[in-house]
């Protein structure tokens, strides 16, 4: 019979390997579901950070009523997996792609965010061709300048032409507010009301023109203190903070949510009594925008190198043998997960699933 960690401690895995601890998931997840619920929207959680449907399905079981994808790809994997109500958050363009993606509409409610009136010719055509529609929500550029049409009016005009395009179903319009992430809570406050006002004042070009928006979609993890309670807006798209990491804790302002998401690596060499050199570099953890870091009191990540991560040892820190192991959060878990084939789930430190990294390597 095959080797299985199923049960075992997680201090007796090889390493490095990735961890994700079920209680403090599931909280988070029953943390983010309530914080929409209180506030009358729905939600509508990322996938492009964990990638796996188990943890998309733990999400719809607390009351998400689907899930977002940023690519293609992945809508395909929680399509098959049998997500069946999927918000695509970009554009989709060229033959092959959109043909994987009226496809889709065959095991799921696909809904695609467009900007351009040549999204809606080249959907509505692949659609009709096999007999299906596709939902899509225009997209308004609120000020993170990346993609999306301008408000009001624009917003309008392509909403319309899509409205009357066999093929396509006009669903709604979608605003990221992700520029605003990063800044302190009062001026953040201020620019998601700014944003949510965009996004109002394209509601408002769309009913004269005789349109609604039955869905108004924003929100990220690190908006998610005041997004959700702004007028007009009908989902949330927030879905990083079910794992958690140092940069949406440090950078983002994410509060009320627990690290999940971590990295267990050994100890390789250690020649001085200050510094010593773990098995978990860039190719195990990110760490550009904040490193991990440590639940050991004393132990400091200071740097990576591909294959090393080096600690910096304090007064406070254990005294650390070649082979010890050490447990660390993820410095930025969306891209984090998707250098591992799969995460450990693990309750009271025994493992208790492993996991299937489903939809890594889907780029498309």
């Amino acid at each position: 019979m095959a080797y299985s960690p199923i049960g075992r401690s997680k201090w007796d895995l090889d390493t490095p390997v990735l961890l994700i601890d079920l209680d403090k998931l599931e909280k988070n997840i029953a943390t983010i579901s309530d914080r929409c619920k209180a506030s009358g929207v729905d939600w509508r959680p990322h996938t492009k950070g964990h990638k796996i449907p188990v943890i998309a399905q733990k999400c719809i079981d607390a009351g998400a009523i689907g899930v977002t994808c940023a690519k293609l790809g992945e809508a395909e994997i929680m399509a098959a997996a049998g997500i069946r109500d999927i918000l695509i958050a970009n554009q989709i363009v060229g033959k092959q792609k959109i043909a994987r993606l009226v496809n889709i509409c065959r095991l799921a409610d696909v809904v695609v965010a467009i900007d351009d009136p040549a999204h809606i010719t080249e959907i509505a055509a692949a659609a009709r061709e096999i007999g299906v529609s596709v939902r899509v929500l225009v997209e308004v550029n609120v000020g993170m300048n990346r993609s999306g049409v301008e408000p009001g009016e624009p917003v309008a005009e392509i909403a319309q032409r899509a409205s009357e395009t066999d093929g396509i179903e006009y669903a709604g319009i979608m605003g990221y507010e992700g520029h605003a992430m990063g800044l302190p809570d009062e001026q953040k406050q201020a620019e998601c009301s700014r944003c949510a006002g965009l996004l109002a004042d394209s509601v408002s070009a769309l009913e004269a023109a005789g349109l609604d928006a039955p869905i108004v979609s924003a929100g990220g993890t690190g908006t998610l203190a005041y997004t959700p309670d702004l007028a007009g807006i009908t989902e949330i798209q927030a879905g990083g903070g079910v794992m958690m990491d140092t940069y949406y804790a440090k950078r983002l302002g994410a509060r009320g949510l627990d690290f999940a998401l971590t990295v267990l690596a050994s100890v390789v060499s250690h020649r001085v009594p200050d510094r010593a050199v773990i098995d978990a570099g860039r190719k195990t953890v990110h760490g550009d925008y904040e490193l991990p870091e440590a639940l050991e009191d004393g132990i400091d990540v200071v740097a990576l190198n591909a294959e090393h991560g080096h600690l910096s040892l304090g007064k406070n820190a254990p005294d650390l043998k070649l082979g010890d192991k050490i447990e660390m959060v993820s410095g930025y878990s969306d891209m984090t997960v998707f250098l591992h084939d799969v995460v450990y789930g693990i309750r009271n430190d025994r493992v208790e699933i492993v996991l299937d990294v489903a939809a890594r390597g889907r780029k498309d």
